[in-house]
């Protein structure tokens, strides 16, 4: 067998050990381990171990994911989901299906604040759901929305998914959130159209809610300036150059903690729990990193990525060709795997053939460009049968609603977002204009 077949083999290992309920990063590290052993040696292998993770781990860069999800457990634990949806319902929820619009824009703004989709579903979930329920929603509209409300937390920068395919890829992670900005307020205005058009097929899913007075909308809109003024200064200072991404985001932790102190919405137990959620989800994600590095080095001495991509250019297909399939592969594999994994399991593999392709930009654009295409998957894979992770969350927080009514909720929101990933793909310069405008 020769060293690419034996790659190949070794994702056909890798499904196999996730079936059988193996941790991700462990399989990955298992299986990369076995591989590297069997194309080299025991010695070897050690002498990677005893330096590799030591210097994966001391990056400097990968220090901002775990501030920016401090930042959003801080922003949940204060409180601001709640506020959020207050003042966007204020703006939306006298209308039809406005308390569903509402919870859109209030996980927009929390997006912009968060960074992870899962914790901006649990957030906004436990804070919105009541009220879509009191207001007698559709339970498919209701549960669905905040299901697929959930994934603007990874598509409105920051975005923790962003960050890993930057440092995958060696990527500038600025002009990663740069780009991100359209293709994320698009998803927002999507899911309001589907929303719209879904109450106006049928009156009775969406019910208006009371209309708030001058006052309680003035009152909405003044507690909830903070939250925003931070969400911009931090995106904002990451855009206009001020700070990198990683002194953005630590000055937004500190800016959270201030608030949440000023606010007294956080105390001493709060923080911790803050300080534990990130601890958990931060260690997830560098067990992930640690075996995606492992089984990527085993692929890398394997040649599997260079010939994928040699056998793919010299089969003549178009380039658009190309990218379509490997994103209609991401579609199907995003439906049972882990997002994170998928995309450092994927990406040694198909980065370089995407960069070996023409599409009439640069390298730069090109790696952008695809990132934020990858980016609309994941989010599509967040939500998608059979294991959209996001609908699992919504459904630990709908409790009776049985999960086949919220896959049926978010049918709809994922033809939109089908619908914006060939818009995205016609159209290049949509993700580009403000990394071509700002830098």
């Amino acid at each position: 067998m020769s060293d690419a077949a034996l790659g190949a083999l070794s994702f056909v290992v890798l499904l196999g050990l996730m079936a059988l309920r193996m941790p991700i990063g462990l399989a990955m590290f298992v299986v990369g381990a076995v591989g590297y052993v069997i194309l080299n040696d025991a010695a070897t292998l050690l002498s990677w171990l005893k330096s590799t993770p030591y210097y994966l781990f001391s990056n400097y860069t990968l220090s901002v994911i775990p501030l920016f999800i401090l930042m959003g457990a801080l922003a949940g634990q204060a409180g601001l989901s709640r506020t959020l949806f207050r003042a966007a319902d204020a703006l939306l929820g006298s209308r039809p299906g406005g308390i569903a619009m509402a919870a859109i824009g209030a996980c927009t703004a929390f997006g912009a604040i968060c960074g992870s989709s899962v914790a901006t579903t649990a957030t906004m979930g436990r804070a919105a759901l009541p009220e879509l329920r009191r207001f007698n929603y559709e339970e498919g509209l209701a549960t669905g929305t905040l299901a697929i409300g959930g994934t603007l937390g990874i598509l409105i920068p920051p975005s923790i998914i962003l960050i890993i395919y930057a440092i995958s890829t060696e990527q500038n992670i600025s002009k990663l959130f740069m780009a991100a900005l359209i293709p994320g307020l698009m998803a927002a205005v999507f899911y309001l159209v589907v929303i719209a058009w879904l109450v106006h097929r049928n009156p009775a899913a969406g019910p208006p809610g009371p209309r708030m007075s001058a006052a309680e909308r003035r009152a909405a809109l003044i507690e909830v300036w903070p939250a925003l003024l931070i969400a911009v200064v931090v995106v904002g200072g990451i855009y206009g150059g001020v700070f990198t991404p990683t002194e953005g985001a630590a000055v937004g932790v500190v800016a959270m903690l201030v608030l949440g102190l000023a606010m007294r919405t956080l105390g001493p137990a709060e923080i911790a729990d803050s300080l534990r959620q990130t601890a958990e989800t931060t260690a997830m994600i560098f067990i992930i990193l640690l075996g995606a590095e492992m089984f990527n080095a085993f692929l890398a001495i394997s040649g599997l990525p260079i010939e994928a991509s040699e056998l793919i250019v010299d089969a003549g297909l178009p380039p658009y060709g190309v990218l379509v399939g490997l994103l209609v592969f991401y579609i199907v594999l995003g439906g049972v795997m882990d997002e994170i994994a998928m995309l450092l399991l994927t990406l040694p593999v198909f980065f370089p053939v995407v960069m070996s392709l023409d599409f009439g930009m640069d390298a730069e654009e090109t790696a952008i460009w695809f990132g934020i295409l990858v980016l609309v998957i994941v989010g599509i894979g967040l939500t998608a049968p059979p294991i959209g992770l996001n609908v699992f969350v919504m459904k630990s927080i709908a409790g009776r609603t049985p999960i086949t009514t919220i896959y049926r909720g978010v049918l709809p929101f994922i033809a939109s977002d089908l619908v914006r990933l060939a818009i995205l793909i016609l159209f290049p310069s949509l993700s580009l204009a403000l990394v071509r405008l700002l830098t």
